[in-house]
């Protein structure tokens, strides 16, 4: 047996005849740009989230970019970050000249540790980004709660958090803006890059729509120094298919979670501990072992494809490791060392669930 990490075209295959009959009408539309696939879209994921507005972007790093200079953030102010996230997160800031500011993570959930946030902020300090990581949302109550108190902006990056809840609620509207990317293997995934910005914030929404139209509202007349980050239509029509099967691909991973959490017995893993106030969605199953290279070897010789979510942090990367020579980040560098995720997805059945148990489970220490 084989058990691959994601396999995206067994899922499409699932609704293939709708994919291609959606992209057959925006061909079929002679609009590449705009057009009815890409406002149904934005009406229907705006709807599904209970947010007022969205706005479709090119994607996921344009997403969080748009929404800081929504924001007006610029050259020299600070934005706090997670210190253990995908690195789309940093470059966002980074790219407007504005200065990444990492918190440490939670060693429990592997976001960022909520504690530690009031401890970096200075009168530079603009807004805070927490990142939904691995499907799982912050306690966005204690984040909004600090953001009030110093006068800062909370964009989430809610990239892995499609149809993710926070007490009841989805997530989609909790921040002044909440960034998403619809990178293909995402729980709601397009077919190739797009993004989208929601929010309940009308002013919010319209400056993010003509900064991602060059700065204009009408052709050739440029009221902001813009970008160009447009959904395409051809996306837009294939999420518009995939949105309808969003709920029921996340209880299949919840199920798989369920499975892995009430079934794998290996004292050498640290299964994550899931926050009570959060639903997630589960788009990674992390687990963290000291071993975790040769947990890694042992699965791959049995057909079990496992990735590292992620291997180096941020901080640690080429292009920042200069700035934060004096970072103490250790629960973050600890988590890159040790993590690893296994097989999640509604690609998977039983069996394979089961057949990943049950290898899991076999494996011993030397």
């Amino acid at each position: 047996m084989s058990v691959r990490f994601l396999d995206l075209k067994s899922i499409h295959k699932e609704i293939q005849e709708e994919i291609q009959e959606a992209i057959s009408s925006v061909l079929d539309s002679g609009v590449y740009i705009g057009g009815d696939s890409v406002n149904e879209f934005e009406t229907n994921y705006a709807k599904y989230l209970g947010a007022k507005y969205c706005v479709g972007v090119a994607n996921g790093l344009d997403a969080i970019k748009l929404s800081l200079m929504a924001l007006n953030i610029k050259d020299g102010d600070e934005v706090i970050v997670p210190s253990h996230t995908f690195i789309a997160t940093w470059l966002a800031v980074s790219d407007l000249g504005a200065i990444p500011i990492p918190v440490d993570a939670d060693i429990d959930t592997y976001s960022i540790d909520i504690s530690q946030i009031e401890g970096v902020i200075t009168e530079k300090t603009k807004a805070i980004i927490p990142v939904h990581l691995y499907g799982q949302p912050v306690d966005m109550d204690k984040i909004i709660k600090i953001a009030k108190k110093y006068g800062l902006y909370v964009i989430e990056d809610a990239a892995q958090a499609h149809g993710a809840t926070y007490k009841d609620k989805k997530i989609g509207s909790h921040g002044d803006l909440v960034a998403w990317s619809f990178y293909p293997g995402k729980n709601l995934g397009a077919i190739g890059d797009a993004g989208a910005v929601t929010t309940n914030n009308k002013e919010y929404a319209e400056k993010i729509r003509v900064l991602g139209n060059y700065g204009s509202r009408i052709k050739y007349i440029n009221e902001e120094k813009g970008i160009n980050s447009r959904l395409d239509p051809i996306q837009a029509a294939v999420l518009n298919v995939k949105l309808k099967f969003l709920d029921a691909w996340n209880q299949q991973r919840k199920a798989i979670a369920t499975s892995y959490l009430n079934e794998i017995d290996n004292e050498d893993l640290v299964l994550p501990n899931k926050m009570s106030l959060s639903d997630s969605v589960w788009h990674i199953f992390p687990v963290r072992s000291v071993n975790r290279d040769e947990i890694i070897k042992k699965l791959k010789n049995d057909d079990i494809e496992t990735l590292i979510h992620y291997p180096i942090p941020p901080h640690k990367q080429k292009i920042y490791a200069h700035h934060y020579l004096n970072s103490k980040l250790d629960i973050s560098e600890k988590i890159s060392n040790e993590l690893l995720s296994l097989p999640i997805g509604p690609h998977m059945s039983f069996k394979d669930v089961e057949f990943v148990v049950s290898k899991v489970n076999s494996i011993t220490k030397k």
